[in-house]
């Protein structure tokens, strides 16, 4: 997993609560057995009409969020299915941090052992920054060492985040780094095994 101290991004801001992860990554798109390549479906029904063209009026089709890396959204983002491929469409599709005042469980856990940012922040601020993107350019720095986000008018938000995620995110560590850690003592374990 790479790791992520801090990350800097233009925000896209998708003013929807109850994103489920078939609304994330419809169904159809699951066959692929590669972690990769699951971006240019993220959001399809909504991205997308029946014969495949552009939705002129879906926000994400704007060419001003091309370079979009932080994703704001509505309370409950990830709730529904437990597959992990979302957050693989949302890393895929570029996306780096996603901001909302409350996260779906399992999505809230794939994601961390992906290497996806999930931060929660309270729904005023949240509110602020989906306007501001909304009518502008919007900018944010979230700095997971210092444990906050600064906007472009230099104002900053605290926010909390599990410890045990924080260091994994920090120093790059999914679940297959964090047993390697203890090669010696599973080496161990397995020569009394023999």
């Amino acid at each position: 997993m790479e790791a992520i101290k801090q990350h800097t991004g233009l925000v896209y801001p998708l003013n929807r609560t109850n994103v489920d992860t078939d609304q994330i990554i419809p169904k159809q798109f699951l066959k692929r057995i590669e972690r990769t390549g699951f971006g240019q479906f993220l959001f399809y029904h909504w991205r997308f009409d029946d014969d495949g063209n552009k939705r002129p009026t879906f926000s994400l089709n704007d060419a001003k969020y091309d370079n979009a890396s932080v994703l704001i959204a509505g309370e409950n983002f990830g709730c529904g299915s437990s597959r992990e491929h979302a957050p693989w469409s949302l890393m895929d599709f570029g996306f780096r941090v996603i901001i909302a005042p409350s996260f779906a469980d399992i999505f809230y856990n794939n994601s961390f052992k992906n290497g996806l940012v999930l931060i929660e922040v309270d729904e005023a601020q949240v509110n602020r920054w989906l306007k501001q993107a909304e009518e502008s350019e919007l900018t944010l720095t979230v700095d997971l060492e210092t444990k906050t986000i600064i906007d472009g008018n230099s104002e900053r938000a605290a926010f909390d985040i599990p410890e045990y995620h924080r260091q994994n995110l920090i120093n790059g560590w999914d679940e297959i780094a964090l047993t390697m850690q203890l090669e010696d003592k599973i080496s161990k374990y397995e020569q009394t095994r023999l």
